[in-house]
């Protein structure tokens, strides 16, 4: 079962303003409007690892796609779903998120599980969307510990409301930019359109950290090198998975472009996008694209989305403890009380 209690601090605890956009109630992404989140979480001796799931309740028997799409930032990675996503701009599934080889497991088990439901009574064709970062440094990655049963907790226990962050679900064996990192959240309000007739929305990202670089936090650096004593987290691969949901309407063309800016909000955490990265973000709407906005209207959506996405980041990586694998690998929490001093030092107080 997932860990619900955590007292590290989210970025705004620390003080740090939302920027441009006001965040959300929940600062998740289950402000957005009927997308839930379930989590299991596998942990012992051998393993670090889980699964993640977004559950999007607008998905039914009678709307079986909503409009989506995918942005590639580098393709070294396992995304199961991806062609059929890019080719249609559609998610038919929830989107799960796991560790790199119990994706195959994770994606069969999803298919398995929504074929028993009354809205796939007849289904002879199903794409599962199902996302990956590699946790091998904290968790028997080989053994495949991912099953059946863990993406059923995932499902049944997807609600609304706040959202566990940092060694959880998917998140629960990653490291990133030095620390040990995990599952973040946050979400934004935005006005598309003039401010006498436009429209406020909320967009909302989850994350699964997994990559290298040298975190900054609302532009100060924060080097693992230095602030963990030069005993930095370990990490295999170098992957992150980002997903961004909205209540805007926008088609599948459009949420390709929101998509495209939340992979380019791994930069404002310090990411160095290695060359051995899988950096994904899937971007879908629960809202009808028939009325979508004009291009011209999106920037606020734009940066918004990158917002959200660098919060989430930050998030997982505050929230995340030090974890040990099963080969003597760790991964290290950051230091908070460090991170309050060069946050006052720099005198830092809000991203942008």
């Amino acid at each position: 079962m997932e860990p619900v209690e955590n007292s590290r601090p989210r970025l705004e605890e620390l003080g740090i303003g939302a920027g441009k956009y006001a965040r959300g109630p929940l600062n998740a992404i289950t402000d957005v409007p009927g997308v839930r989140i379930g989590q299991s979480t596998l942990i012992s001796e051998k393993y670090n690892t889980g699964v993640t799931a977004i559950v999007p309740d607008q998905l039914t028997a009678e709307r079986r796609h909503l409009p989506a799409a995918l942005a590639v930032g580098n393709g070294y990675g396992k995304l199961v779903g991806a062609t059929q996503l890019q080719e249609l701009g559609a998610i038919e599934t929830p989107i799960l998120l796991t560790s790199t080889l119990s994706a195959f497991r994770v994606a069969d088990a999803l298919v398995a599980e929504l074929l028993t439901t009354p809205a796939h009574e007849k289904t002879t064709t199903l794409n599962p969307v199902v996302g990956e970062t590699n946790d091998g440094a904290l968790s028997a990655i080989r053994d495949r510990p991912v099953g059946p049963e863990h993406v059923a907790e995932a499902l049944a226990g997807a609600v609304t409301g706040p959202v566990a962050e940092g060694c959880v679900g998917a998140g629960t064996g990653t490291t990133a930019l030095g620390f040990k990192g995990g599952i973040g959240t946050s979400s934004r309000r935005v006005t598309v359109g003039n401010a006498e007739s436009g429209q406020e929305y909320t967009v909302g990202a989850i994350v699964q950290s997994n990559f290298t670089g040298i975190l900054r936090i609302a532009g100060v650096p924060m080097p693992a090198a230095e602030m963990l004593e030069g005993t930095t987290a370990d990490t295999i691969g170098n992957s992150c998975m980002i997903v961004v949901a909205t209540d805007a309407p926008l088609e599948s063309r459009q949420l390709e472009r929101l998509a495209r800016r939340a992979a380019y909000a791994m930069r404002g955490v310090g990411a160095d996008y290695d060359q051995g990265s899988g950096d994904y973000a899937i971007a879908f709407s629960v809202a009808d694209p028939a009325i979508a906005p004009n291009d011209s209207e999106l920037s606020p959506m734009f940066h918004a989305t990158m917002l959200a996405v660098e919060e989430a980041l930050i998030n997982s990586i505050l929230r995340a403890t030090t974890a040990f694998g099963p080969t003597g690998r760790a991964g290290y929490e950051i230091p908070i009380d460090e991170v309050r001093r060069r946050l006052a030092a720099a005198g830092a107080t809000e991203l942008n």
